[in-house]
């Protein structure tokens, strides 16, 4: 019976992933039982089952309990301790990951980097100005030629694409120049396999294997952070391929300086490249991000047609990551999947109403209003006053800009909250700040640390 449903639930995940991640991650498991809304797995080791989980895990109780299976969460068992575990490499299945390792390293089996999806490349990629910098550093770097900036530091929030570029990069060194040995994986990995080496006494391969690559590649670095050895290991890797003018590229949840736990001397050798910031997704961003998805997943969901406004909500109202907005998308699928028809704003409302209730923008224009007058130093009363001084009207007009930007206060009423003013007068102020912030930098760092400080 087990087999007999998860060979559907593969069907399903096979057509909805890249054939290298799914031979990667989700055909290795092992369906043993579903009892009491849980879907245990055998998978040959820990740092499998917790990879899959983390990555897939939503795709594969989506596709439980789109069959009937009433699943709520997913267990991992890895195989007994006495049956070799073999250990996540993506060269197992599908020889044409973007990398290279050399035929002669004796590591090379035991010590491949991560898959890279082949559907997370540039083309697919939805720029706005939240993230026009980082899109425009990551296909410098991807263009190949002399290494202009190394490393390149990607940093942001989750869900806001850092791992998209990072895909994205190696998919494009792939194609272009597909000599070159691209290794990527996470900082858990690159720690996992560094713990590995000095238990087996293999780090001479492991410093080998690390040290000849032409482009590393490590995600969420953040997480060596506390881990002295390994960050010695990761320091001298680092300064090997960099002395040797290799490309570095590393993403993290914050900047490096930023980072605790984490050496001075690693930190200062993080900055010495490009540092690049991806912001947290405005309207615009979201509402391709989603006109992109609802395009593609059309495909796999034939027949579904949404009434006009209905990504607009949607892009409206959920204001955190993009992984988020996937996650609406596909409640709506599963939704429609049962009633068909076209899915009306109203519909839509209904169904995603824990998801738009949870994530309510929870500053208001009070806060701003404080924030901003504390910031430069002028008085309350004069932020909602008549008063058209520049020194206080460019206060004004910013408080104005980020009420729009990170609470989700109509206009007029906006308007209202800043001293009775007509919404027209919200609109302008929008756009004066939104202009200034492409031509005057100090203006940009001062919106940029005052969203950060009132999302806090």
């Amino acid at each position: 019976m087990t087999t007999q449903v998860w060979a559907e639930v593969c069907s399903a995940l096979k057509a909805s992933n890249s054939k290298n991640s799914f031979d990667s991650w989700i055909a290795p498991l092992k369906l043993i039982e579903i009892e009491d809304g849980v879907a245990t797995f055998e998978v040959p080791t820990t740092f499998v089952g917790n990879y899959t989980n983390q990555n897939f895990g939503d795709q594969i109780l989506y596709q439980f309990n789109r069959i009937g299976h009433e699943v709520r969460r997913l267990a991992f068992a890895a195989a007994a301790a006495t049956k070799p575990a073999a250990r996540p490499t993506a060269a197992a299945s599908d020889p044409a990951p973007a990398r290279k390792v050399t035929a002669n390293n004796p590591m090379s089996g035991d010590f491949a980097g991560s898959p890279i999806d082949a559907e997370l490349n540039f083309s697919n990629f939805i720029v706005g100005k939240p993230n026009e910098l980082a899109n425009a550093a990551a296909r410098r770097v991807a263009s190949g030629g002399p290494v202009t900036f190394n490393p390149l530091f990607l940093h942001g929030g989750v869900g806001l694409g850092k791992t998209h570029l990072m895909h994205a990069i190696a998919n494009e060194i792939r194609d272009s120049q597909p000599g070159l040995n691209v290794l990527y994986l996470s900082a858990e990995q690159f720690m996992y396999r560094f713990i590995t080496a000095l238990r087996d006494r293999k780090m001479m391969d492991f410093k080998s294997l690390f040290r000849s690559v032409d482009v590393l590649m490590v995600d969420d670095v953040q997480f060596i952070g506390g881990k002295d050895s390994t960050q010695e290991e990761f320091f001298h890797t680092f300064n090997a391929l960099v002395d040797a003018r290799k490309q570095v590229i590393i993403s993290g949840d914050r900047p490096p300086a930023d980072m605790k736990n984490v050496e001075d001397r690693i930190r200062s050798r993080l900055q010495c490249g490009l540092v690049v910031d991806l912001h947290p997704t405005d309207y615009e961003l979201r509402l391709g991000v989603l006109q992109s998805k609802f395009e593609r997943a059309a495909l796999l969901h034939p027949g579904i047609k949404l009434a006009p406004g209905v990504l607009e909500l949607i892009a409206h109202r959920l204001t955190g990551s993009v992984r988020n907005l996937e996650g609406a998308l596909n409640r709506i699928y599963a939704m429609w999947s049962l009633i068909g028809g076209e899915v009306s704003i109203e519909m839509a409302q209904d169904w995603l109403a824990d998801t738009l209730k949870a994530s309510e923008r929870k500053v208001t224009i009070d806060e701003i209003q404080r924030k901003v007058s504390e910031h430069f130093n002028i008085r309350l009363s004069d932020m909602i006053g008549p008063r058209r001084l520049r020194q206080i009207a460019r206060p004004r007009q910013i408080a104005m800009y980020l009420s729009k930007q990170i609470t989700s206060r109509s206009l007029p009423e906006i308007g209202r909250r800043f001293g009775g003013r007509d919404h027209t007068t919200v609109i302008h102020a929008v756009k004066t700040i939104d202009g200034l912030m492409q031509k005057d930098s100090q203006i940009a760092d001062d919106v940029e640390l005052l969203r950060r400080a009132l999302e806090a």
